[in-house]
């Protein structure tokens, strides 16, 4: 039996989701060992995040069965207002298997997807957007210039040979500082480094009045969602190693994998007291203060005490 209306009947508007979902992928099973710092990590990832995007977006967060404490702090965040999806796993589904969720539930139209250990400079989703929306058939952009495989970007190059008002270089266009300060994340060493840097080559088209590197990396990028969906369902028959299955189809594809000129997001790697995460500016918590303020306890009690004494005055 039911008594009197549902209060929903008599809403007549719903918020629509952003053109744009943030959406960063968790996996921290312990704080301990490899992970003592990533609570850390992911913190400054997020306040990066907040602070430095420009409205409008949704960020969705994908917590792939963490521990309790860092489930405890997602779930302050989305109670705060400043995460809009959070999606808690009962288990972890591996990258592969939270891709083939993110890539179909995010209700965007552009998905700039990241790991939990990336920080974000300004500006950065500006101009991952100028590259996404002034090349044609771009699979993914990823906000900094790396030196990546050339087998997994070989239809870009077919497409950039191709235009006659394209001007493609090859040589070596990457500072040795920005470099090393992503090899320095990876945990490798600087001799490794040094020789990686000799023997590898960029690739930078410029392309009616837009400069972008060849390339793309699964770490961070963004890409049109339906294009991100079709590449779907990905493996998950294990925790990682899937991620170069969405190089592999994208390229195959047709699509274009690009980079940003100059180095707009930082992977952190594991630990905030490394070379990687030398120079980051403090954090600063960003949030929105309109939705955050109807998530306070006091207020939501004091509107569910209104509702239920004007629901017991008619039915009652």
């Amino acid at each position: 039996m039911r008594v009197g209306q549902n209060p929903a009947k008599f809403i007549e508007t719903v918020s629509q989701p952003e053109q744009v979902t943030v959406a960063v992928l968790t996996y921290i099973p312990f704080l301990g060992g490899y992970y003592t710092q990533s609570l850390e990590v992911l913190k400054t990832c997020l306040n990066s995040i907040w602070q430095n995007t420009p409205d409008p977006y949704d960020l969705l967060i994908f917590d792939n069965a963490s521990c309790q404490e860092v489930q405890n702090y997602l779930i302050d965040a989305h109670q705060a207002g400043r995460i809009q999806y959070l999606v808690l796993s009962e288990k972890n589904m591996g990258k592969g298997g939270a891709w083939n969720f993110i890539f179909q539930a995010a209700p965007g139209e552009i998905i700039a997807y990241s790991d939990s250990d990336v920080y974000f400079h300004p500006g950065w989703l500006e101009r991952s957007l100028e590259l996404l929306e002034s090349f044609p058939r771009v699979g993914m952009v990823t906000a900094r210039p790396l030196r990546t495989s050339e087998e997994f970007f070989t239809s870009t190059l077919t497409w950039a040979r191709s235009q006659p008002e394209a001007h493609l270089e090859q040589g070596k266009f990457i500072p040795w500082d920005d470099f090393k300060e992503h090899t320095d994340s990876l945990g490798m060493s600087p001799d490794e480094a040094e020789s990686r840097f000799q023997s590898m080559m960029d690739w930078k088209i410029e392309h009616r009045g837009q400069v972008a590197y060849l390339g793309a990396a699964h770490f961070q990028f963004i890409g049109w969602k339906h294009i991100l969906q079709s590449q779907t369902p990905f493996p998950i028959d294990r925790p990682m190693g899937q991620v170069r299955t969405l190089d592999i189809r994208l390229n195959e594809a047709g699509y274009l994998r690009l980079m940003t000129s100059q180095p707009l997001v930082k992977h952190l790697g594991n630990r905030l007291d490394g070379p990687s995460a030398a120079s980051l500016p403090s954090r600063v918590t960003k949030t929105r203060p309109r939705i955050a303020l109807l998530k306070l306890s006091l207020v939501r009690r004091s509107m569910m005490w209104v509702y239920d004494a004007i629901f017991r005055l008619y039915f009652e």
